[in-house]
């Protein structure tokens, strides 16, 4: 059978986000690329912004992998069940998070936003992030 070229996953299709959304994780997302905004199945693509000095809330993300690259700003990224590891991610850098990985982002600058573009192999990711608390026994599993 011949592809019908009027199927959404058979057109090419550009998105330029009008307005910022809350994310679970308590930061401004601007949604690009999601089973909703484009009827992906397997990819969301997103742009993230921490306003100076700002946290995300601890959580897991839930049988997806997170990549960031860092378009701006110097950003510190705790991980593990106690949130006890650290990294710093600079613009030009990636990251990657593993599934059920407990972490949680945090602009280091008290002036200047930091930015960055975040991909996860979920087309609904919002639907699989999970608040975690350190110290609250272990995070839900990659199932």
């Amino acid at each position: 059978m011949p592809d019908d070229d009027s199927s959404p996953l058979n057109r090419v299709v550009a998105v330029r986000p009008e307005r910022e959304v809350l994310s679970l994780q308590r930061l401004p997302y601007f949604v690009g690329i999601s089973g909703a905004t484009v009827g992906s199945r397997g990819l969301s693509m997103h742009l993230v912004l921490i306003p100076p000095g700002a946290k995300a809330e601890p959580h897991v993300h839930v049988g997806h992998e997170t990549g960031i690259y860092v378009l701006e700003g110097r950003v510190l990224t705790r991980w593990g069940p106690n949130l006890e590891h650290e990294t710093v991610s600079e613009a030009g850098e990636f990251l990657f998070v593993p599934p059920g990985v407990p972490h949680e982002a945090q602009n280091l600058s008290p002036t200047l936003a930091a930015r960055a573009v975040i991909a996860r192999n979920d087309p609904a990711e919002q639907d699989k992030v999970v608040p975690f608390q350190p110290d609250a026994g272990p995070a839900p599993t990659d199932a």
